[in-house]
């Protein structure tokens, strides 16, 4: 069992009288800098001046500087700004302005494992990676909750750099939810091989290749859309409450017998090996070698396959059935 941590195992006294600069003012940053205020900490803000995020951030309170500004001013400096963003910005604004013995925060591994960024020897690095969006972080936390995290040490140049990560954790409320301990490798490689074979590759073309499936029977495709799409959320959120065999409880015998027996011989073993074909491109490092090689040309296949996503025909019913759905 991995070592997991709460409330009771963690001390805000790591980072009281302390400077806290959160870099970057997007979905995580604005929830992970307002829970640190909340929680009695001294929070100020690093960004590009002139943009909208520094209105925002002026606007609810925060000291707010310039992005190499606020890294000198900081003992605590957390890089959430957008991961491939952060190698040219950690090279020239915050990197030559840390001061010894600072600690660097990150909310997921990925510049740290793959060496797009290398941080110097007289800093803690450290990653707290909250499990859901910033919009959770924020809400779970204003109801009296937490959403779980990650917690990895990178390099204890202080020896207390995992005390300095749970106080960060406990600032943000996970440690309310829990805490598992992991490393860089494996939080970045998880993060990336979930994403791709299950939570956004795999679910999406799922569903794409299982409505096509019915529209080319001949089946209606706003009746395909409710089917494959509409009721994926309905299975989701069961699993997600209770699980795999409590989904199966939630169901009818129909369901159960069909999804047990039929199921496995559509995502089969075959199916199976690709997945661990993709896992391996992202152990080796291919798949962030290619990711990094694509963003410096301006993204143009990810621009390319987002305008076959909008224009798949589930897309286009999808339009009108979210209208008769939610009014929008």
């Amino acid at each position: 069992m991995p070592r997991i941590y709460t409330d009771k195992d963690a001390s805000l006294e790591e980072l009281r009288g302390k400077t806290i600069a959160v870099i970057g003012y997007g979905i995580q940053g604005r929830a992970q800098a307002l829970n640190l205020r909340d929680s009695g900490l001294k929070v100020v803000v690093g960004l590009r001046r002139g943009g909208k995020s520094w209105e925002v951030a002026a606007s609810e309170g925060f000291e707010v500087y310039e992005i190499s500004e606020a890294v000198k001013r900081a003992d605590v400096v957390m890089v959430l700004i957008p991961d491939m963003e952060q190698p040219k910005v950690w090279e020239t604004q915050i990197g030559p302005f840390l001061k010894e013995g600072a600690v660097v925060d990150f909310a997921h591994g990925f510049n740290i494992h793959y060496g797009l960024i290398k941080p110097p020897r007289y800093v803690d690095v450290v990653m707290v990676a909250p499990k859901a969006p910033g919009r959770a972080v924020r809400e779970e936390f204003l109801a009296g909750r937490g959403v779980p995290a990650l917690v990895a040490v990178h390099q204890d140049y202080s020896g207390s750099a995992l005390k300095r990560a749970l106080a960060i954790a406990k600032g943000i409320g996970a440690t309310r939810a829990g805490v598992i301990e992991t490393t860089f490798a494996e939080e970045t490689e998880t993060d990336l091989i979930g994403e791709q074979i299950v939570l956004v590759g795999g679910l999406m073309e799922l569903i794409k290749k299982g409505f096509e499936v019915l529209v080319e029977m001949g089946y209606q495709p706003e009746v395909a859309y409710f089917e494959v799409l509409n009721e994926a959320k309905l299975i989701m959120d069961l699993i997600w409450r209770s699980g795999i065999y409590g989904m199966l409880n939630g169901v009818s015998d129909t369901a159960k017998y069909g999804g047990l027996t039929v199921g496995p011989k559509v995502i089969d073993e075959e199916v199976k090996a690709k997945m661990k074909n993709a896992a391996l491109r992202v152990k080796s490092g291919e798949f962030a070698k290619e990711w990094v090689e694509e963003y410096s040309k301006g993204a143009p296949n990810l621009k390319r396959l987002m305008e076959l996503a909008r224009s798949h025909p589930i897309e286009q019913v999808g339009i009108e059935m979210r209208k008769l759905l939610f009014g929008t």
